[in-house]
């Protein structure tokens, strides 16, 4: 593998590794009630996100009679984005 592509995945390895910790560190924060409106709000709408998309992947495998393989590392990660974007959008909205 070359160099730069080892040093690109590095660093994705390494901002979602932040992301993961900044997503507990955040669930697990004690605040205000301000502040636990924008996280419970946050964490609903990942929750939901992630559900729809394992609904439609279920689905889309039963359509073509597929095994269902899922990568908990990537179910993980996207988990950790959708949660980022949706707390920055709800902290904007709330007037966080």
């Amino acid at each position: 593998m070359p160099v730069g592509a080892m040093i690109f995945l590095g660093i994705v390895l390494l901002v979602f590794t932040v992301l993961d910790i900044f997503m507990l560190v955040s669930l697990l924060k004690p605040g205000d009630e301000r502040n636990q409106i924008i996280v419970w709000e946050a964490s609903s709408f990942t929750l939901f996100a992630l559900i729809g998309a394992n609904i439609l992947d279920v689905i889309e495998n039963f359509v073509r009679a597929q095994p269902m393989a899922q990568n908990p590392f990537i179910q993980l990660e996207v988990a950790a984005i959708i949660y980022f974007a949706a707390l920055m959008f709800y902290k904007r909205k709330h007037g966080g």
